[in-house]
């Protein structure tokens, strides 16, 4: 049986694996990429079910690759929205402090946006300049950042995949779940559930799969995925009024989640949340859902019981606030009070494909390895869909012949 060849093989038809199949397509029309996907359409997991939050960059580190994807996709990404009628919305946000503590970080956080380049960024001094923005909001400090949107990623993806597909003639394999690959001198050997493929490049984009098909090629391979579910709730259609923009949080430093907030979305309603529950399945979006294998990846995982260890109250104050309604609440209440356990109605859930090391390193920047003519994107969490465009371009130059590979 012949085995059909091609220039590049993309692995993940998230918004990651899609940007770089047209970037590829668009910079050369002449190239022969295959997209191969395991699911029947695009954006299934993590580009499907996010927030839909246009990120600023304002929380990472500057220097990072976090912070200049970032910037740069979010200006890539309301140019791509425009050109190709994406429904989006600049609608700003606020981070608020609630408590003294929190005052000192806050300032850090503003730092860092003014040393990431953002604009027009605004310290609120009081509960009444909070206020001015969000009128049901308690805070004693605050930061307003005009940049933060809301978009549809999902419409995203379907743009990519019919532009990549249709203007520029890229195939994709859906329905077939990568079983092995092998690297060879000049080439590589793709193998699915139905096919054989064979490519002079491979990418793998595989959000919560990453580190397996990452695997199949780097055999030290340092980094395990741990799945983390966030879970929503939706404020009731009587009570959307209380949010008008978006409402966060001072994040926790240490911890790579940025705690419970408020999203308008783009498609109407308001979503609360989410939470950051350990997933017991990698792509587990119900309390209940479990995986024999993914869970014993994750318990035998040297760096997971270090995680547990420094995490561990942290990690059962989420679980019961997964669990408890009332405790979910009354998260939300610090920063709109006015929030009642009545209000709240189940909302959607998203699975993150948090990095961890062995050590016990939650990865917080995106980490892209490079090992000749394979390119693993083995961390890509938010602002992933914001930074995707961005992403995309700089991987098609490290297969052009850019420098060797860099891990955040």
């Amino acid at each position: 049986m012949s085995v059909k060849k091609y220039d590049t093989i993309i692995i993940g038809a998230g918004l990651v694996g899609l940007s770089v199949a047209y970037h590829l397509k668009r910079q050369n029309p002449d190239a022969k990429v295959l997209v191969i996907e395991k699911e029947k359409d695009v954006a299934k997991h993590q580009s499907g079910n996010n927030s839909g939050v246009m990120h600023s960059g304002i929380y990472y580190a500057p220097g990072s690759l976090k912070a200049k994807n970032c910037i740069a996709g979010y200006n890539s990404l309301i140019t791509f929205a425009e050109e190709h009628s994406i429904p989006y919305e600049l609608c700003g946000k606020v981070i608020v402090a609630t408590s003294p503590e929190e005052v000192a970080k806050l300032n850090d956080i503003y730092d860092r946006g003014i040393r990431n380049g953002l604009k027009n960024l605004r310290k609120l001094s009081s509960q009444e300049e909070i206020q001015e923005i969000e009128p049901h909001c308690a805070g004693i400090k605050g930061i307003h950042v005009p940049q933060t949107g809301i978009i549809d990623y999902p419409k995203m993806a379907a743009a990519l995949l019919n532009l990549y597909q249709n203007k520029y003639g890229g195939e994709v394999a859906f329905g077939e779940k990568v079983i092995n690959i092998h690297s060879q001198v000049s080439s590589v050997l793709v193998e699915t559930e139905k096919h054989t493929y064979l490519a002079d490049n491979m990418v793998s984009c595989a959000g919560l799969f990453s580190d397996r098909v990452a695997n199949m090629t780097e055999k030290e391979n340092d980094l395990r995925i741990i799945p983390f579910r966030g879970e929503y709730y939706k404020l009731s259609k009587e009570k959307e009024h209380l949010v008008k923009t978006l409402i966060y949080p001072v994040p926790d430093p240490s911890f790579p989640f940025l705690g419970v907030h408020f999203t308008r979305m783009i498609r109407g309603g308001v979503e609360a949340g989410p939470n950051a529950v350990l997933a017991f399945k990698r792509e587990g979006y119900k309390f209940q859902d479990f995986s024999l294998k993914d869970t014993q990846d994750t318990f035998t995982w040297p760096g997971f019981w270090k995680i547990a260890a420094k995490y561990g109250q942290t990690g059962l104050g989420e679980m019961y606030r997964s669990l408890s309604k009332a405790a979910f609440t009354k998260a939300l209440q610090k920063l709109v009070p006015e929030v009642q356990e009545s209000d709240l109605v189940p909302g959607g859930a998203g699975v993150r494909a948090q990095a961890c090391d062995r050590k016990g390193k939650l990865i917080d920047d995106f980490d892209i390895l490079k090992s000749r003519n394979i390119i693993h994107v083995r961390n890509a969490p938010s602002p992933a869909a914001t930074s995707s465009l961005a992403i995309g371009k700089y991987i098609c130059s490290q297969l052009v012949g850019g420098e060797a590979a860099v891990n955040g």
